[in-house]
């Protein structure tokens, strides 16, 4: 599951904010997606969307802490995180290219790429993702603009989101190619 590699620079923001604070974990995020990105360069691979999209949100984030210095607040720097992401997966689905197809394409054969099914597959399984991220912004809304709502509830809805995204991308191809099979 390549995919979550992906989100490597997302963990590295949520650690890094967590221990120093909003501008080092964005910082990290930053510099992680960029190490993705040079990653695949050395290996011959093209730039994949999610991991370019990180860069850009990271850096720019980056970049209003760093000159800008806003008094963000934890949940409200990781709802600029998640709404930017969110923005990402929606305007690759809009396009057409899901953000997954990149990772998809890396375990599949050249064949099926051109396949509708395959296409479908990756259009479901961003949408997936999409929905996760929506539901994490809305949690993550919600804890600012609610007074009295426990934290704890808004995490917990925050990791169930992203349980279910990751069992669900784990799950969906094995049921496609199952079905096709027979």
């Amino acid at each position: 599951m390549a995919i979550l590699l992906a989100f490597s620079p997302f963990l590295a923001f949520a650690l890094l904010d967590r221990l120093a604070g909003p501008t080092p974990g964005l910082v990290a995020g930053a510099f992680v997606a960029a190490g993705l990105l040079l990653r695949d360069r050395l290996a011959g691979r093209a730039p994949k969307l999610l991991e370019l999209g990180t860069m850009l949100l990271f850096g720019a984030l980056a970049l209003i802490a760093l000159v800008l210095r806003p008094d963000w607040s934890v949940i409200g720097v990781r709802l600029a995180v998640d709404a930017g992401l969110l923005l990402i997966i929606l305007a690759s689905l809009a396009l057409r290219r899901p953000f997954t197809l990149a990772y998809a394409r890396e375990q599949v054969a050249p064949a099926l790429w051109a396949s509708p099914g395959f296409l479908r597959t990756n259009m479901v399984i961003s949408g997936v993702w999409g929905l996760a991220f929506a539901v994490m912004v809305a949690a993550e809304a919600a804890l600012l603009l609610v007074p009295g709502m426990p934290p704890k509830l808004g995490i917990l809805v925050i990791v169930l989101a992203l349980v279910g995204a990751i069992q669900f991308t784990g799950w969906y191809p094995a049921r496609v190619r199952a079905r096709h099979a027979a």
